[in-house]
């Protein structure tokens, strides 16, 4: 049997996680470890000023793992503690809020998860659900109310693809969106990354001592161009992301020799 770990970023009381569970629980041993509070917008930090602590705790039906740490401690500790060996897959989610384009791939807990496991060789399959309500994202969610029924068998048939043949080459992660409303027949597109999907903005506010504080704030990017992940959730498409790990710049060697001689001549240009 194939051993598995699921973990997540929205805590490991979510229902989104427990949601991940059943997509796997059938496909081999299943290890639940994640964070024991919310931890969305860490990315793949790693705690190495502090140590950490977990406890075995009861899920429904199931046992997990609840780490005081991040996601991606949550992961390191998974593969080098409880299970003492490199699982055969890992899934990451299901986070109640959609990761699509380079804003959320670089800052989201449940991608970072996902590159952390992977970057052990590890097959990993990131999956996220489409909110209308962006504050949804920061309730108590361990009473979140979802159908996931169509996340989880499609992760599961992911997942069962995955653990017979691994990934093709080059690809380190399945990032899966799925949109709020999706069906069993919505359209599955393999897309690619947004630039962005936030417009970035900033509130100022003051506290009752009139010192100023901040809120980083800003809109949604509703659409982008056909064959982004942005534009796939936007039409109501299932979007899959292959991911990378390497983010090496694709150009090529003779390209990159001749970077250093331009900027030399920049740089003279700028004290001429």
């Amino acid at each position: 049997m194939p051993d598995i770990l699921v973990t997540n970023d929205d805590g490991v009381y979510s229902s989104g996680i427990k949601a991940a569970y059943q997509s796997v629980h059938d496909l081999g041993d299943v290890i639940v470890s994640a964070p024991s509070t919310q931890k969305s917008g860490v990315g793949r930090s790693v705690s190495v000023f502090e140590p950490l602590r977990m406890a075995e705790i009861e899920l429904d039906s199931f046992k997990a793992y609840a780490v005081a740490g991040t996601p991606a401690d949550s992961v390191i500790l998974a593969i080098f503690v409880i299970m003492d060996k490199r699982p055969d897959l890992c899934i990451s989610g299901f986070n109640i809020g959609e990761n699509i384009s380079t804003d959320t791939v670089t800052t989201s807990g449940t991608i970072g998860a996902a590159l952390e496991s992977a970057s052990y060789g590890i097959p990993t399959i990131s999956a996220s659900i489409q909110v209308v309500d962006q504050g949804e994202k920061f309730d108590d969610l361990r009473y979140y109310e979802y159908d996931f029924d169509v996340g989880i068998d499609l992760v599961k048939r992911v997942a069962k693809h995955a653990i017979r043949h691994g990934f093709p080459d080059g690809v380190d992660v399945l990032n899966i969106n799925i949109p709020r409303d999706a069906s069993f027949n919505t359209e599955i597109e393999i897309t690619r990354l947004s630039r962005k999907i936030f417009k970035t903005a900033i509130e100022k506010r003051h506290d009752p001592r009139g010192r100023p504080y901040y809120w980083i704030d800003g809109d949604l990017v509703q659409d982008d161009d056909p064959g982004t992940d942005v534009h796939a959730l936007a039409v109501g498409h299932i979007s899959i992301t292959p991911l990378s790990l390497d983010s090496t710049a694709g150009i090529d060697q003779l390209t990159v020799r001749k970077i250093p001689e331009s900027l030399a001549r920049a740089v003279e240009m700028m004290i001429e």
